[in-house]
C-alpha cells in the first residue's frame, strides 16, 4: 500500500464469548476480504439468540482488540446495532457461518441507511474439539460431573 491509497475495510460481528480457534478462523478469513477489519463487540443486552455471554463485554471487546488479525475492536450501540457503521463506512461486512443474520434482509436494513457494503458469508468453519463456547462449557460440565 502506498500512501494515498483507499483501504477497504472489512467488519465482522459477534458475541466472542470464551475466545476460541472458531472465533480466530472467522476473523482470518474475514481479513482476506480487504486491509483492514474492524469488528463489532455485541453487547450483552443485544443478545437475544443465544444464552448471555459468560464474560463481559468489556473483557470480551478486550481480548478481540489484542489479536493481531484485528486493527479495530469496538463494543457494539446500546441503542441502534446499524449506529457504528456510520463511523466504521464498511465495503464488506463478513458473517460467520453460523450468525443469525438473513443476508438479503441485512442488505435491505444497511440500504435504508444508506449503506451498501458487500455482504459475504464465510462458509467454512474450523473443524476442532473445542471450536464452540458451547463445546467448551459442555466439556467444562462434565469434568466437573454435572450435564447441561
Amino acid at each position: 500500500m502506498q500512501t494515498g491509497d483507499i483501504l477497504k475495510r472489512v467488519l465482522a460481528t459477534g458475541t466472542f464469548d470464551l475466545l476460541h480457534p472458531g472465533h480466530l478462523f472467522f476473523l482470518e478469513e474475514a481479513k482476506k476480504l480487504g486491509d483492514e477489519l474492524y469488528v463489532i463487540v455485541a453487547r450483552d443486552s443485544k443478545i437475544e439468540h443465544k444464552p448471555r455471554p459468560i464474560v463481559p463485554e468489556k473483557q470480551r471487546a478486550k481480548m478481540i482488540a489484542a489479536l493481531k488479525i484485528v486493527d479495530h475492536a469496538i463494543l457494539g450501540s446500546e441503542n441502534d446495532i446499524f449506529e457504528p457503521l456510520k463511523k466504521i463506512q464498511p465495503d464488506v461486512i463478513a458473517l460467520g457461518h453460523d450468525q443469525v443474520f438473513d443476508s438479503d434482509k441485512l442488505k435491505e436494513e444497511l440500504a435504508k441507511r444508506g449503506f451498501k457494503p458487500e455482504i459475504v458469508r464465510i462458509k467454512k468453519s474450523e473443524s476442532c474439539e473445542f471450536c464452540s463456547s458451547g463445546s467448551i462449557i459442555k466439556e467444562i460440565l462434565k469434568r466437573n460431573g454435572k450435564r447441561d
